[in-house]
């Protein structure tokens, strides 16, 4: 591909990234963006007051695989430029859930309203910026197939404590037939900003997940007899934390409806 080719192709993704950010700040789109704007780093949001900030600041860096960090803002700063033109955290994302004292308490459109100088933002990897490197590799992805959010389940897989924060993984599933999971292994292992390799494979009963047609978050898929189910490190992890922590008040996005940024997937892969 020759370098005006790229730009081309770049400026494509941009002009996309940018219609549907406009389209989720007007309200016109609230739903997954799984599948959408492929190629473009997708982002988890946790939202918290500053003198929270430092010690969820620290459970990343000690759950990189869970809690990959792309990006950190000043205190009170709502725009998030390294990530995006013009992209605004309070109203760009299709639902935030709202949480007070750990406790979901609401779901909201946009966050102005609730907007303060004391609130810092965490932008944090998501698998479905490797479902794009999946499909380029030639492997079906079943959720995106069937135009189905991701399956995402609570385990019994602990996390490393920080001061307040805690508790157990949340993984997303996608299944595969066995060849198809080790190329997958094989994909996924170059992005570790969006999780990297799974974290396990086969055997869901292992990790605490008893029915994988009943997900804790996201939709159901069907897992055939000759696939295995493959689990890769979920962003609705801090989630769990946030439960467990009480801050005051903590905002998210709601799983499966993340930040669609204009950076490339290609630009944090490792070669």
């Amino acid at each position: 591909m020759t370098r005006q080719a790229v730009s081309s192709y770049k400026q494509g993704l941009l002009e996309t990234a940018q219609t549907l950010r406009q389209q989720i700040r007007a309200g016109e789109f609230t739903g997954s963006t799984s599948g959408l704007a492929p190629g473009l780093i997708q982002g988890n949001i946790v939202i918290l007051p500053s003198d929270w900030a430092q010690d969820f600041l620290y459970f990343c860096q000690l759950n990189p695989v869970s809690c990959p960090l792309i990006a950190v803002s000043r205190p009170g700063e709502p725009l998030l430029p390294e990530l995006g033109d013009g992209i605004d955290i309070r109203s760009d994302v299709p639902e935030y859930n709202l949480f007070i004292e750990g406790e979901l308490t609401q779901t909201l459109t946009d966050i102005s309203d609730l907007w303060n100088d004391q609130m810092v933002t965490f932008v944090l990897g998501c698998s479905f910026s490797f479902e794009e490197a999946l499909q380029r590799a030639g492997l079906a992805v079943r959720n995106i197939d069937l135009g189905r959010n991701v399956s995402m389940f609570e385990t019994s897989m602990p996390t490393t404590p920080s001061a307040r924060f805690h508790g157990n993984t949340v993984v997303t599933m996608r299944p595969f037939s066995p060849a198809d999971a080790i190329r997958a292994i094989q994909v996924t292992t170059r992005l570790p900003k969006a999780h990297g390799a799974p974290v396990h494979i086969g055997r869901p009963d292992l990790i605490g997940i008893d029915d994988l047609q009943a997900p804790h978050f996201g939709d159901s898929v069907p897992v055939h007899d000759d696939e295995i189910p493959v689990f890769w490190a979920c962003g609705v992890t801090p989630q769990v934390a946030i439960r467990n922590a009480k801050p005051p008040v903590c905002i998210t996005h709601v799983p499966g409806k993340m930040l669609v940024t204009d950076r490339l997937n290609d630009e944090l892969a490792v070669l």
